[in-house]
């Protein structure tokens, strides 16, 4: 039981790497959507759906190769390596981009301007990918953790600055330093120059990372790697797709005097299933490595199958909690009421984060069965659906139609991995109890929300019904973990 202590101990300090920086990044969305009208909002939600896609594609599953090999290799060939592979890539986006910029800037409708400051964050952020991953694999969660927050922290402060404070600032003061720096109508681009500041200053606290490694290039391994990643990027893409494309999708699809403010209530309240998407990424962020150092030990399907059942539970709590509360939580994080009428697709996204989540820990049997390819046609598979029901359903429902097709998409994935995984890397999942607290949660939370929602005195009595529920069929368990120290 030891194993299980350090693996949540570990997970818990990436959870706060990760949960801390989103709680922070909460904050701006209760700036922007206090600051930003409806449309500009969605203007900005659309860039960063176009950054989300092109992360993916700088990265090109670089990271999960790196602790593929890190384990198996010699670990200074596969830093180094990784490295220089990264900052070549990186290096020729930069150049290509900004040559064609404007082209891009045509084909998107963003302005030039946002283009450029998008390339360079985009940039910065790829390169410092190997050095987080070298954090990780070298069990330093604490200082994974300052570096990220810190960051946050940065953006933050300059948002705030640029945005709320500065204005202010220029009018109260004519002919000051603030009225000289202060721009007119640019809130979206202190957005980026504010996120540009903060990838740049870690880029700078990463850098000895650069000045460490031996800059000796494996070709050979190289190769390896990139045969394991390239089949991670092509399901990199197609998440991407699954994540943000609907936001992209919605501009395009929607009258032109409607889409981007249709575009940012939904990414608005989108926003509320944070709390699924905090918990599911940081338990990835600890397991990953876990995954492919404990993969040699005999009971590694067992510890597998303990570790995703115990996902689901804490996971269930967290849909069914959120969902009760969530209209007290878009007060704390979109006072605006502009944004509310997106209220409606808050449960049908959390719980389609929660499949994903899923989805992430049954993922394991092609990782290390270096079946990476099958990951990336269960990816494809969902990108598909989600573009095919966007498609359907945009002109019709609206971002109601989006929410459909996500979590259609992940719904379909976390199947489809599951039924693959039987058949290639056999793990006992207790299928019983999960479909029961998986299933019993779904009914629960959307019964509540559909029927029942602001009766706070029916959300709570649905809480301790699922507490319950739960309680008395782990009760042996959690009693033998807790007596164990």
């Amino acid at each position: 039981m030891s194993l299980y202590k350090n693996l949540f101990k570990q997970t818990a300090v990436y959870g706060l790497a990760t949960v801390l920086p989103r709680m922070l990044s909460f904050l701006l969305v209760r700036l922007y959507t206090d600051y930003l009208p409806n449309s500009e909002y969605g203007e900005v939600s659309v860039i960063f759906s176009w950054m989300v896609f092109f992360n993916v594609i700088l990265a090109y599953g670089m990271e999960t190769s790196f602790f593929r090999f890190y384990n198996t290799d010699s670990s200074r060939n596969v830093v180094s390596t990784s490295t220089i592979s990264i900052f070549w890539s990186s290096i020729f986006f930069l150049f290509a981009a900004l040559v064609g910029r404007n082209y891009l800037a045509e084909w998107s409708d963003i302005d030039v301007q946002y283009i450029t400051y998008t390339i360079w964050i985009l940039v910065l952020d790829a390169l410092v990918i190997i050095p987080f991953s070298k954090l990780r694999a070298d069990g330093r969660p604490i200082y994974y953790a300052a570096i990220k927050i810190g960051n946050v922290f940065v953006n933050l402060g300059l948002n705030v600055v640029f945005i709320a404070w500065l204005p202010k600032w220029a009018a109260s003061n004519p002919g000051s330093f603030w009225e000289m720096i202060y721009k007119e109508d640019f809130q979206i681009g202190y957005i980026f120059v504010s996120n540009l500041i903060a990838s740049f200053l870690t880029l700078m606290v990463l850098a000895p990372h650069y000045f460490k490694i031996r800059w000796s290039f494996d070709r050979e391994l190289w190769g390896r790697m990139m045969r394991y990643s390239l089949p991670v990027l092509v399901a990199g893409v197609a998440f991407a797709i699954n994540e943000t494309f609907d936001r992209i999708l919605l501009e395009k699809l929607l009258p032109d005097n409607i889409a981007k403010a249709e575009v940012g209530i939904y990414s608005a309240c989108y926003k509320l299933a944070l709390f699924m998407t905090l918990y599911a990424t940081a338990f990835r962020l600890g397991i990953e490595p876990f995954f492919f150092s404990y993969a040699k030990n005999e009971s590694a399907p067992k510890a597998y199958a303990m570790i995703t059942k115990y996902f689901v539970i804490f996971g269930s709590v967290i849909l069914v909690c959120v969902v009760v509360f969530s209209d007290i939580l878009k007060v704390l994080l979109i006072d605006n009421k502009s944004y509310w009428d997106g209220m409606k697709v808050v449960p049908l996204i959390i719980i389609a984060n929660f499949f994903l989540g899923i989805y992430h820990n049954l993922s394991v049997w092609y990782k290390l069965t270096d079946k990476t390819k099958m990951g990336a046609y269960i990816s494809i598979v969902g990108a598909i659906v989600t573009l095919a029901l966007n498609f359907l359903l945009i002109h019709e429902y609206s971002y109601m139609g989006s929410a459909i097709a996500t979590i259609s998409a992940y719904g379909t994935m976390m199947i489809i991995s599951y039924v693959l995984g039987n058949k290639y890397y056999p793990i006992p999942y207790d299928m019983k109890k999960i479909g029961g607290y998986l299933g019993l949660s779904i009914a629960l939370s959307l019964l509540y929300f559909y029927k029942f929602r602001e009766n706070y005195f029916v959300g709570v009595a649905v809480i301790i019904i699922y507490a319950v529920f739960i309680y008395r069929n782990e009760r042996e368990t959690l009693q033998r973990v807790l007596k164990r120290k």
